[in-house]
């Protein structure tokens, strides 16, 4: 099999990609690339310039960022299927805001962000479609963090007195 039919094969499997044209399937496909890493693989670091927006086909990858005083600090994992990287697609950010290690082996598609985004600018129905999936992984990325600064400022529960 070569390299470019295992590509769309690994993108048919990624529920994102089940409701494009063949034509925005395969522009995509030509913007992606697959990683596989192994665990403790870097993608990048915080800081580094953004350049592709990545979505786990197989294994998992920890998302980091530093907090002071505190070191490194885990906020999230993503697993099959999910999307990180997403800001580098965004206007305006081209720095990474924290960093992304594989914790298992893994299998990543790498889509290119800048060309993404300029697909998105050229095809408004695709740049529709992008930037709606993307407010869906934001929404659901607050939300995870909104669950986990509840969990930690929430005081301790007062004892039920009978």
């Amino acid at each position: 099999m070569t390299d470019s039919l295992d590509l769309k094969i690994a993108l048919q499997m990624i529920p994102w990609f089940n409701s494009l044209t063949p034509e925005h399937f395969n522009k995509t496909a030509e913007l992606t690339h697959l990683r596989h890493a192994k665990a403790g693989d870097i993608f990048f670091r915080e800081g580094d310039k953004q350049d592709y927006v990545y979505i786990v086909l197989d294994g998992r990858v920890s998302l980091e960022i530093f907090v002071p005083h505190h070191g490194k600090v885990r906020f999230y994992t993503a697993e099959p299927f999910d999307v990180f990287g997403w800001s580098s697609v965004t206007p305006g950010m081209r720095q990474r805001t924290a960093g992304a290690m594989a914790v298992l082996d893994s299998t990543v598609a790498c889509i290119d962000a800048e060309g993404l985004r300029n697909f998105a600018e050229i095809d408004h129905d695709f740049g529709y479609l992008l930037m709606r999936r993307l407010a869906n992984v934001v929404a659901s990325r607050l939300m995870v963090t909104r669950l986990q600064l509840i969990d930690m400022f929430a005081g301790p529960s007062e004892p039920i007195n009978d």
